[in-house]
């Protein structure tokens, strides 16, 4: 299959996020988890951008599908499982030496494995999107970004000075094994439930139909300007709460209209 550079553009863009998440595992295993959340955010852009690219070239490929795919899986699948397997590393030693073969010398490895059913659910959760062909307007569980952006969230969240006077109590309630396997187990549910979540696609650029998502957008912007990122950890509990609540309104309207 040739490929002309125009056609190759949304490709090169794809790679980039591909990139940017090998980055972030490097950080994330090499002692620089405080950066993570910065790279995958910039990969966020990418693969924002490369569909972006290719509505506005006109320009689709099978090709394109398949590497968008794969490189979410690294960035969006691989890197928050590493990131909370990082996490809860840090909630049995502040000083953990992973690296280090002796069995005294760090958190045993099967109280972090658990981390990575995150991994394991976003990979299902990315082949279910590639074959349903029911999530065009919206999504069936939660998508493997907003799951990335709340595990991030909580790596921005610990190394947070915004916080003011409660960056101490927050730094020791991330950190609490039991709320880390909590939402490892909460996310990785989510991600292959069959439960409706709303997408930012506008429907127009009228406020009628549209007013969770321009509710989300502002009060996202809102809360990054005052967390930055950290904001994640709030921002996608908001949306999933308004997901659900959205949920059970149509099911009402839905009851009253028969």
């Amino acid at each position: 299959m040739r490929l002309s550079i125009r056609q190759n553009i949304p490709n090169a863009i794809t790679l980039l996020n591909l990139f940017l998440g090998c980055v972030a595992i490097v950080c994330a295993f090499n002692g620089l988890l405080t950066y993570v959340p910065i790279i995958v955010f910039i990969a966020g852009l990418a693969d924002f951008a490369d569909g972006l690219a290719a509505r506005v070239l006109k320009v689709h490929s099978p090709l394109g599908g398949q590497l968008d795919s794969l490189a979410d899986m690294v960035t969006f699948g691989v890197v928050p499982g590493i990131a909370m397997f990082q996490l809860l590393a840090l909630s049995f030693d502040p000083n953990p030496n992973l690296m280090d073969p002796r069995p005294d010398s760090a958190p045993h490895l099967w109280y972090l494995a658990p981390a990575f059913l995150i991994t394991i659910f976003s990979a299902i959760r990315l082949a279910k999107f590639n074959v349903d062909e029911r999530q065009t307007k919206g999504f069936l569980g939660l998508a493997t970004p907003a799951s990335t952006a709340l595990v991030l969230g909580m790596v921005a969240g610990l190394y947070s000075d915004r916080l003011g006077p409660i960056d101490n109590r927050m730094d020791e309630l991330i950190l609490q094994p039991s709320l880390l396997y909590g939402v490892t187990i909460l996310i990785s549910i989510l991600l292959v439930a069959e439960i409706p979540m709303f997408s930012l696609k506008f429907k127009g650029a009228g406020f009628r139909g549209n007013e969770l998502r321009y509710f989300i957008i502002f009060f996202g912007i809102s809360l990054i300007m005052w967390l930055g990122l950290a904001s994640g950890m709030i921002i996608i509990p908001v949306y999933m709460f308004l997901s659900l609540a959205n949920n059970w309104v149509n099911s009402l309207r839905h009851q009253t209209a028969y």
